[in-house]
C-alpha cells in the first residue's frame, strides 16, 4: 500500500519525558518505538503510525494530525488560496519535508512529503 495524497498518514503528540511516555504506551498497549535523536520517538503497532516530540511547553492541543502529499508547494498554495494560514514554513527532517498550517477554525495540522 503506497502513500496517498491528502490522506491522514501520521499523528504527532508532545511529551515532556519521552522515556516515561514510551514506557506507558509500550507496557499498556504494546506499541513499539524508534528513537530519532534525543527529542523524538516514533511509534508503531498502534493502528496508525505517529510519534512524540519532546517538549517542555504546556500541552494544549495534544495531537498534530499529519497529512501526506507528494507536492508540498502545490498543496501549500491550495491551503492558502482556500483560507488556511501557514503556521510553520516547509522544513526538512529525517525522511522528508513538511510544513504546518491552521485551518479556518484555527486547528493546526501538518503536511509531509518524502519527495
Amino acid at each position: 500500500m503506497g502513500l496517498k495524497d491528502n490522506h491522514v498518514n501520521y499523528i504527532e503528540l508532545r511529551a515532556p519525558d519521552l522515556n516515561s511516555v514510551k514506557e506507558f504506551y509500550s507496557t499498556t498497549f504494546g506499541w513499539t518505538f524508534t528513537d530519532y535523536g534525543p527529542g523524538y520517538t516514533a511509534f508503531s503497532n498502534s493502528g496508525l503510525d505517529g510519534g512524540f516530540e519532546q517538549s517542555d511547553n504546556e500541552i494544549l492541543n495534544g495531537v498534530l494530525v499529519v497529512l501526506y502529499h507528494q507536492d508540498l508547494e502545490a498543496v501549500k498554495d491550495a491551503i492558502v488560496d482556500n483560507g488556511g494560514k501557514i503556521s510553520k514554513e516547509i522544513f526538512s527532517f529525517p525522511g522528508g519535508r513538511r510544513f504546518h498550517f491552521l485551518d479556518p477554525a484555527g486547528n493546526e495540522l501538518a503536511v509531509w512529503s518524502d519527495q
